[in-house]
C-alpha cells in the first residue's frame, strides 16, 4: 500500500491576512503616506444615491481646489455622458454634498463657483430622496395545519357564516340622443345690436385673405373694438385696409394680428365740422335802365349807368 502523502501547504499571498469570513470581499490594506483621500462611509455607504453619484464625489473630493467640475469637463474625463454626471450631480446637490453658487467677481464677471462639502450641509427634506429604504418586513406563512379549512365540528359556538356581499344592481344604460334634439347652445354670447356691422366686416376679412378666417368666438370678442373705428369716424373701407394690408408671410394667429393693429392703430375722432361763414343780408338793387344808352344795370335810383357817368361826367354832375 502506497504511503499517504499530505498536501502541500498553499502559498501564502502577499499583504493578505488570513480570515475566517467565507465570502464576502477582505481588505488589501497598505500605508498610504501622501496622496490620499480621506472620505466617509455616510457618503460611500449612502443608503439613496446612485453609485454613479458616489463615484463621482469620491473624485471631486479628491481634486486639488480651484479644478474643472462642470459637466463638459466631467464628461471628458469619464466614459459616463453628460446626462448620467449631470443626474449625479444633481442627487449630490439634492443631499448637501455639492452646492453650487453663482457669484460675481471683482472685474463684474458672473461665474459659477461649485463648493463640495465633506459633511453634507443641511439642505430641505425632500420627498422621496432623503427618506431611508424601508427595510421588507417578512410576510408569516402558515403552516400545513393552518392551511386546512376547519371542519364542520371544529366552528365552536363563536363561528359566524360570512355575511354574503350585497348583489349588485345594474346600471341602467343611458338613453340615446335622439335626433331630432336640438345641439346644446354654444358657449359664446351673442354680439351686442350696435356690432352687427363690425361682425359683418370681421367674418368678410376672409374674402380679402383666406388666411384671415376667423372663428365665431374670436369674432364675438374682436366686434366692438371694430365698433369704437366706427365710432371716430372711420369708414369700413379705411378698417379693412387696416387690417388686411402688410400682412407677413407667415401668419399663424390672425386673430391676434387683427386684435393687435385695432388697439394700436385706432385713429382720434374727427374733429368738429365749421359752420360756414354767414352770407350778407343786404338786398340786391332794382334793375333801372340807363337814360343816355337805355343799357340794364341795378341801382337804387335811376340814371345813368357806370359807362355814361365815365363818358358825361358834367352832364351826370349837373
Amino acid at each position: 500500500m502506497a504511503e499517504m502523502k499530505p498536501n502541500s501547504v498553499p502559498r501564502r499571498i502577499h499583504e493578505v491576512r488570513h480570515t475566517d469570513t467565507p465570502s464576502g470581499v477582505s481588505h488589501v490594506r497598505a500605508h498610504q503616506p501622501d496622496r490620499f483621500t480621506v472620505v466617509g462611509n455616510h457618503l460611500l455607504q449612502h443608503p439613496v444615491l446612485s453609485l454613479t453619484a458616489i463615484g463621482l464625489a469620491a473624485h471631486i473630493l479628491s481634486l486639488p481646489e480651484g479644478a474643472p467640475v462642470d459637466i463638459r469637463s466631467l464628461a471628458e474625463r469619464f466614459p459616463e455622458g453628460r446626462d448620467r454626471i449631470a443626474f449625479a450631480l444633481r442627487e449630490l446637490e439634492t443631499h448637501g454634498y455639492l452646492r453650487r453658487v453663482r457669484e460675481r467677481t471683482e472685474s463684474g464677471r458672473i461665474v459659477t463657483r461649485t463648493y463640495a462639502h465633506h459633511l453634507p450641509h443641511r439642505v430641505p427634506a425632500v420627498p422621496g430622496t432623503g427618506a431611508a429604504p424601508r427595510a421588507r418586513r417578512p410576510v408569516p406563512r402558515p403552516s400545513r395545519d393552518a392551511q386546512a379549512a376547519p371542519q364542520e365540528d371544529d366552528r365552536g359556538e363563536g363561528w359566524a357564516d360570512p355575511v354574503p356581499p350585497a348583489p349588485r344592481v345594474p346600471e341602467a344604460p343611458a338613453a340615446p340622443a335622439r335626433a331630432d334634439q336640438p345641439d346644446p347652445p354654444a358657449d359664446d354670447t351673442a354680439p351686442h345690436p350696435r356690432d352687427d356691422r363690425a361682425v359683418t366686416l370681421l367674418a368678410g376679412l376672409r374674402r380679402t385673405d383666406a388666411r384671415l378666417t376667423l372663428s365665431r368666438r374670436d369674432v364675438h370678442r374682436l366686434a366692438p373694438a371694430v365698433t369704437a373705428w366706427f365710432d371716430v369716424g372711420a369708414g369700413a373701407s379705411t378698417v379693412i385696409h387696416t387690417l388686411t394690408a402688410g400682412l407677413p408671410a407667415v401668419l399663424e394667429s390672425p386673430a391676434a394680428l387683427i386684435a393687435y393693429r385695432l388697439r394700436n392703430q385706432l385713429p382720434p375722432p374727427l374733429p368738429a365740422p365749421t359752420a360756414p361763414p354767414a352770407l350778407s343780408a343786404r338786398a340786391a338793387h332794382p334793375m333801372r335802365n340807363c337814360d343816355g344808352c337805355d343799357r340794364g344795370f341795378r341801382a337804387a335810383e335811376p340814371g345813368r349807368c357806370r359807362d355814361c357817368r365815365a363818358f358825361f361826367p358834367a352832364t351826370c354832375a349837373a
